[in-house]
């Protein structure tokens, strides 16, 4: 079973039944083109920086499957697991409401099917739909890379965080984050964020005013919509301190999700930002050091060692690989 206690009725359909022209996979996917269905902002926020990496995409969404060639109603998936890379296969049956709408991911496409097929597969690793509910961007970037996590308390940020946001995206690393959790019972807050919500880095700017330089980051709203109504906003003022090139190349005033906003606000309104490295050398640029690496394998055991798994991670207790950093000496 792929949920377990969601109390709406769901119907289950071929993507067949679904589109008279379905298609697996389209060469021009981009980021923009997922939606958030009923649950996971963490898993969305995270696959919407894996579609920068259209090699890295492809070891997780394998091209050579289609509805036309060879077609068997399954497809099939891989995701690191446990120290290594594994296959998962489902069928192309999707949860439908009444009115026929995908209750989970969708695309902007309404006949692209390999977005809500890999969180169908992506439910199958962890047991039912019902799992991805909780969850962390961390756990996803991990997921789907093997990479090595970084998280970066934003009310703790160093003082180079623009180096290492720079640094993280030359080295084509995988970024995401998080707002705070908020006190209020509605989750919209004034300003356009989401409380306890995740959200995509999905790029970074130095720009020119007329005052002096400013960094700009820009994230993406897992949902599709609502945005960012502060400075440098699509409709924010900040942009007339731009040259005309400069403002016509970076503000865009569509409601899709993504929008700019400065380091500081960026420092002040999100809680943590996750960064994925596929490899360690983003987190120290100084010289003397190394990296070790040791992996230990083993497996919990029901009724002896097995404890459940937590509701909240904090992504503080990754162990596995277990990669330190050591002096020279």
């Amino acid at each position: 079973r792929f949920c377990r206690t969601y109390t709406m009725t769901f119907f289950w359909f071929c993507s067949k039944e679904l589109h008279e022209n379905p298609v697996f996979y389209a060469a021009n996917t981009r980021r923009l083109d997922i939606c958030q269905g009923l649950v996971d902002c963490w898993f969305l926020a995270a696959l919407g920086a894996l579609t920068f990496h259209q090699d890295i995409l492809a070891l997780v969404v394998p091209k050579n499957q289609s509805f036309d060639r060879k077609y068997a109603g399954i497809f099939h998936f891989r995701f690191w697991h446990f120290g290594e890379w594994v296959d998962v296969v489902v069928d192309d049956r999707l949860p439908v409401n009444e009115d026929g709408q995908l209750v989970f991911l969708s695309s902007v496409c309404k006949n692209l099917f390999w977005g809500a097929l890999l969180e169908k597969a992506y439910a199958k690793l962890y047991g039912s739909y019902e799992d991805l509910q909780i969850g962390q961007v961390s756990e996803a970037l991990v997921d789907f890379t093997g990479g090595v996590n970084m998280a970066i308390k934003l009310a703790e940020a160093p003082p180079d965080l623009w180096d290492i946001l720079t640094r993280a995206t030359y080295s084509r690393s995988l970024m995401g984050c998080q707002t705070h959790l908020g006190v209020r019972e509605t989750k919209l807050l004034e300003n356009g964020l989401v409380a306890g919500h995740a959200y995509t880095v999905t790029g970074i700017r130095k720009v020119t005013c007329s005052h002096g330089p400013e960094n700009l980051v820009r994230l993406r709203n897992p949902w599709g919509k609502i945005e960012w109504k502060g400075d440098w906003s699509d409709s924010s003022g900040k942009w007339d301190l731009l040259s005309p090139k400069e403002k016509i190349l970076l503000r865009k005033n569509n409601e899709d999700g993504e929008f700019w906003m400065s380091l500081q606000d960026f420092k002040t309104h999100f809680v943590e930002l996750m960064i994925c490295k596929l490899t360690p050398d983003l987190v120290s640029q100084e010289d003397g050091k190394k990296w070790m690496y040791s992996q230990q394998i083993g497996r919990w055991v029901r009724g002896s060692t097995a404890g459940g798994r937590m509701k909240q991670y904090n992504g503080e207790q990754h162990l596995d690989p277990l990669l330190r950093d050591q002096g020279s000496g």
